[in-house]
Parts: structure tokens; sequence; C-alpha cells
């Protein structure tokens, strides 16, 4: 079976969906019955994925393609030129990784989409006027033209069902790949950064994310002295619409050498954070799915999250849960304070997030679309029988 994984984004660090993509095609290689995976990128990817050590295996094909960086340009050529390049492979399915304007009848083979969240819907902000709009037109139309929907979570899930209950009927869970990590050097190798204490978040700098209520937390805290004076605040995550506004309330407050706003950290520099952290916090209004807080108690990290329903799927009886309410600033400090007193845990394992048993998720929706296929093109797609798996 050949597998096209469309991976096109505007980043070139990593990011949530920038994981995803190295990860899905991780786990796609871990599976025999795949004879090759042709992950299709831009030149400004190149360096990300030769990162990720994925060319070394032989069924990887890395098709880089040129084209403009901006919106407009990617949209178009998802729309124009991703149908030929399926075709000149032969691709027996074809996977987005997020949703991006989709051509179906140009298409010679089923169309998978991975669907993150519902943020145009949920939390239109996050984009602004008339941004939201755009992606609220373009997220619709990818869904109804994939023949499935792959959700990261059952709370994504849920999400679909209730803004687009009309596609939702194609849509089954298969969550992120979250494997553990070798153990990072002991050496921190952040230029700028050494044995400080830290509290640390992993997050894109976007209003769902509640980055303002953290700093906000953080200062109560230090002020109220229930920290040690030495402890520093890591956000770490790609910039975006708040990035103005958080320096601005940092500089405010004079905080400039005590929170830090960091991104395009390597792998193995996260998993450090991850390791030698006092502890991660993930306030988040809305997720699509908790890929921080996984991979944080994988790596036997403090955690201390929002009461939200993707951070429950993953973390459900492992974590401080906050609700974020009209209280919400000084019950994260009380949550915060209350973790710092504790053991630091052990790290657990998350077999449902595994490599392995994604792989055979994958393969059995790709089977299932490919032996369908000739009936389910030309006409609406049918809904995937699916057995629900539990929660984590």
């Amino acid at each position: 079976m050949r597998v096209l994984v469309a991976a096109v984004s505007h980043g070139s660090t990593i990011s949530g969906i920038q994981r995803h993509a190295l990860n899905m095609a991780s786990c796609l290689l871990r599976a025999p019955e795949i004879d090759s995976v042709h992950l299709v990128i831009a030149p400004w990817q190149e360096q990300m994925v030769y990162a990720s050590g994925l060319q070394l295996d032989a069924r990887l094909i890395l098709h880089v393609r040129e084209m403009g960086r901006g919106s407009i340009a990617r949209n178009t050529w998802y729309y124009s030129m991703l149908p030929q390049l399926a075709r000149a492979i032969r691709a027996d399915v074809v996977h987005f990784t997020y949703p991006m304007p989709v051509n179906s009848p140009a298409f010679c083979a089923p169309v998978v989409v991975t669907l993150h969240d519902l943020y145009p819907f949920e939390i239109p902000m996050n984009f602004g006027v008339p941004k939201f709009i755009f992606n609220r037109i373009v997220l619709r139309q990818c869904l109804q033209a994939a023949d499935a929907i792959a959700c990261v979570s059952e709370a994504t899930k849920t999400m679909l069902h209730r803004f687009l209950p009309s596609v939702s009927t194609k849509a089954l869970r298969v969550y992120n790949c979250v494997d553990p990590q070798p153990v990072a050097d002991q050496v921190c190798s952040i230029e700028g950064w050494g044995s400080e204490r830290f509290l640390l978040c992993v997050a894109q700098h976007r209003k769902n994310k509640n980055l303002r209520l953290l700093i906000s937390t953080y200062k109560k805290l230090m002020d109220a002295q229930r920290i040690p004076a030495d402890t520093q605040l890591l956000i770490v995550g790609v910039s975006g619409p708040e990035t103005r506004d958080l320096r601005e309330l940092i500089e405010h407050w004079g905080l400039d050498k005590r929170v830090h706003l960091r991104s395009g950290l390597t792998e193995s520099q996260l998993q450090w954070c991850y390791r030698n952290c006092e502890a991660l916090v993930a306030p988040s209004i809305t997720e699509g799915f908790g890929l921080p807080v996984a991979e944080a108690m994988l790596a036997g990290c403090r955690v201390v999250c929002s009461e939200i329903p993707a951070h429950w799927e993953v973390g459900a009886g492992r974590c401080h849960f906050v609700p974020i309410d009209r209280q919400g600033e000084e019950r994260l400090a009380d949550a915060i304070a209350a973790t710092l007193t504790e053991a630091k845990p052990r790290p657990i394992d998350l077999p449902e997030l595994s490599s392995s048993a994604l792989a055979r998720e994958y393969l059995a929706l790709y089977r299932r679309l490919t032996s369908s296929h000739a009936v389910v093109r030309g006409a609406a797609a049918l809904p995937i029988a699916i057995s629900e798996r539990q929660s984590l």
C-alpha cells in the first residue's frame, strides 16, 4: 500500500501539527503492509524532517514541492497540484495531516484528513476577523470532501458532532502518536539557559492557550513568595496572534528576566525541559488533544492542567486539574504551589498512544477505505463502521 502524507504547512520549526505529521509517518513505517510512505513538504520544512531521522527508512520517499509560503499559495497548491502528485505516484490513500482544500473529483484514491480541533467555530478569536471566516469555509469544505475524518481525540470528535453534524458520520478517533523518548542529555543545550529552576508551558501564542492567565498566576505566586524566589517561567511555542500582548504584559510587570518565550527547540531540547522542569502547566481554555500533558507524563513530570475534556482524556487520575472559571488564577496558583511540594512521579506508559497501536488503526482505516473506494467515489461517503475503544 502506497500512502501519500500531505504535510505542507507554514512553519519551519516544530509545532503540534508538524509533530503530528512526522509521528504519523513514523507510525506508518512500522507497518510491514505499507510499501511506501510519500511525505510531501515545502522547502522550508526540509531541515525539520532531516532532524527527525525519518529519511533513514528506505520506504520513506520525500517530495519537496516549490510554492509560495503564504496562505493563498498553499491552499491553491493543495487544491490544484496535490491531486497530480497522487496520480503520479499511484497513491492508494492520500492523508491530509490537517484540513486544507480538497479537490475531491481530481483524486484517484480515498482522502483522509486529520482533524485536530474545531477552533474556527469554537474559539474564532484564535484567528481574528476576518480570518476565522476563511478558516471556517476551508474547514467545512475539506471535511465535506474527505472520505474519512480522523479525529485526534474524543473531545474533538464531540466538537465535530456539535458544530458540523452532517459530516460526523465519517469521523473516527485516532489519537496523536506519543511514544516515550530517549532520556535527554543531562546538560542543557538551550542557548542562554542554564541550571535555572523553572515552570514549563508548551503552547503556541493563541487565545485558547490562556497564557495571560499563566503569567498573571506566576506573578501572583512570586509576589506572595509561594514558590522559590529563583523559579522562572519558560513558555515554549511558536509565535501567534497573542505574542505582542504577551510581550507587553511581561514588560509591564517587569518580568523580562523571569518569563521567557522560546521557540524552535529541537526534540531533545524539549525532552530535556520536560525532565528538568519543576512542573508542566497547561491552563488552556480548550484543546483538541493534550499533547504536552501526555508528553510530560511519559517523561515523569508533575502536571497542572485545566479541567477540560481533552486533558481529562489523556491525564485522568494522573494530573492536578484546575477549573478555569472566575477564580481561575487563585485555583491555578494553589494547584501549582501544592504540586511543587510533591515528589516527582515516575514516567508512565500510554500504550494507546504508541506508534505500534496507531499503526494498526491507520492500516485498518486505509483498508476499509480502499476496499470500498469504488463504491464510495462518485457518491456520498459512507459512514465508517468502527469499534469504539475506551478513553484513556
